[in-house]
């Protein structure tokens, strides 16, 4: 990690009780790289869907494309593309994931109370995304042990024309922590916003780059409690160390911002 000193007031953490609509706009305008809530959802909840989780066997995303290994219980639209397009087999996916949650046998949809947490204090709410008029997969649960390569999330640049129905003007990422390791999982983000002449760091073949495109950035670490939520803007490069000691697994969906306003989720 960069040993350069912080010299950008904007590029901050907030910590907060809550997620406020202060807040969420200044990370939509760049005043702040990322928001933390503590015990963003109930102790009870976290620990039933964490116990829930772990009677599931989880599978990985494409070994050869995410590498290492990363686990994860549910599906992403990153699993379905194909020339900037969201693949058919996509729906058929969100169908069998949604069946998959269920059969977990909870009393409440997990993603629906983080849902409700963030939009708590935001016109409208938040709202599952729909793409031709289908609503998208609602989100994962993610098991990075071995920790997540350098990269950047970008809906903008991973696909052709609008994801969503809707036309979107930011993009966050939205993790829910209900179990972390005793060592590392750190989450790392660098102030620096993908460039054309980043392609030479792409490692062969993977979603990941080598981590000296970010040699000389300003950079963010921060370790997450049980039960916090933290709220950031993916298209700064960021990264997951790897952990030692128990399981580090999170809740996560991507969040967009409309030009309108609404606040819409994809997993």
């Amino acid at each position: 990690m960069s040993s350069i000193a912080r010299t950008d007031p904007f590029f901050r953490a907030v910590i907060s009780p809550a997620f406020t609509r202060e807040h969420i706009t200044d990370l939509a305008a760049g005043r702040c790289a990322a928001i933390r809530v503590p015990d963003c959802l109930p102790a009870d909840l976290c620990g039933q869907t964490l116990r829930a989780l772990e009677s599931r066997t989880f599978d990985t995303y494409g070994k050869k494309r995410v590498n290492p290994p990363v686990m994860r219980f549910g599906i992403g639209v990153s699993d379905h593309r194909e020339q900037g397009q969201v693949a058919d087999g996509y729906w058929n996916a969100v169908k069998a994931d949604r069946q998959a949650w269920l059969d977990l046998g909870l009393p409440f949809d997990p993603f629906e109370e983080c849902r409700a947490a963030l939009g708590a204090n935001w016109p409208g709410g938040v709202a599952v995304g729909r793409r031709g008029g289908r609503e998208m997969g609602a989100g994962v649960a993610r098991e990075p042990n071995q920790g997540f390569q350098v990269h950047f999330d970008d809906a903008l640049r991973e696909f052709s024309g609008d994801l969503l129905d809707a036309a979107l003007v930011a993009q966050f990422a939205f993790n829910l922590y209900l179990s972390v390791p005793e060592t590392g999982g750190e989450t790392v983000l660098w102030r620096h916003l993908w460039h054309p002449a980043d392609e030479k760091f792409r490692l062969l073949d993977s979603y990941g780059y080598d981590e000296a495109v970010v040699d000389d950035a300003e950079s963010l670490e921060f370790k997450p409690e049980v039960g916090e939520a933290i709220l950031i803007n993916p298209r700064y490069f960021h990264a997951v160390r790897p952990s030692q000691g128990s399981r580090r697994i999170a809740l996560g969906f991507a969040v967009g911002m409309t030009a309108t306003g609404e606040l819409l989720t994809w997993g």
